[in-house]
């Protein structure tokens, strides 16, 4: 007797705010605002990583909302409404960089990039406070692509799509941003 094969079926996430989600759903402002109320803080800090202006974030944050409640029909429940409401905030935070003619330099442009370097990370003084002020520091492509890669935890063959750079270029931004950033932090 042969067992049959299993099929797959696409996950599914229990959202402990579907119920809210189900309300935007049928368009009420209520639920809308109570979602707004529970994202807005936490979304904001991802735009406001990205973009690097608080005025421009929340700019970023109200247009993202914007999106999500008139696509939220599209929300399939294949990740948590959180998760797909943060890369509607991260796309749009992207397209405002690149309306601001954010330049991110190929790697074949760039021509040979240095092995990285060992740095004597132990004597630097580090606390959260000088370390996002370190990272306002950097350029947008630099800041861009570590924020990706540390803080939301996209990989390089992410990063480079959603950038649509080639994977070495996002690479070798992220070398040179830790660079960067820890030039700064021994100032």
């Amino acid at each position: 007797m042969n067992p049959q094969p299993l099929a797959l079926e696409q996950t599914h996430y229990i959202d402990k705010h579907l119920p809210l989600v189900e309300a935007c759903r049928r368009g009420e402002r209520k639920a809308q605002y109570e979602i707004y109320r529970l994202y807005a803080k936490a979304m904001f800090n991802v735009a406001v990583r990205i973009v690097n202006h608080v005025g421009e974030a929340e700019d970023v944050l109200q247009d993202a909302f914007l999106d999500a409640f008139q696509k939220i029909h599209d929300f399939r429940q294949t990740s948590t409404f959180g998760a797909w409401l943060k890369q509607i905030v991260i796309n749009r935070a992207l397209n405002h960089l690149r309306n601001r003619k954010v330049q991110l330099i190929d790697i074949e442009e760039a021509g040979e990039v240095p092995d990285e370097e060992a740095y004597d990370e132990e004597g630097i003084e580090l606390n959260i406070q000088r370390v996002q002020n370190a990272i306002q520091q950097l350029p947008d492509g630099f800041r861009t692509v570590l924020c990706l890669y540390l803080l939301e935890g996209y990989d390089h063959e992410e990063i480079a799509e959603i950038l649509g750079v080639a994977e070495s270029t996002s690479r070798t931004q992220y070398i040179r941003a830790k660079k960067r950033l820890l030039e700064i932090l021994k100032k």
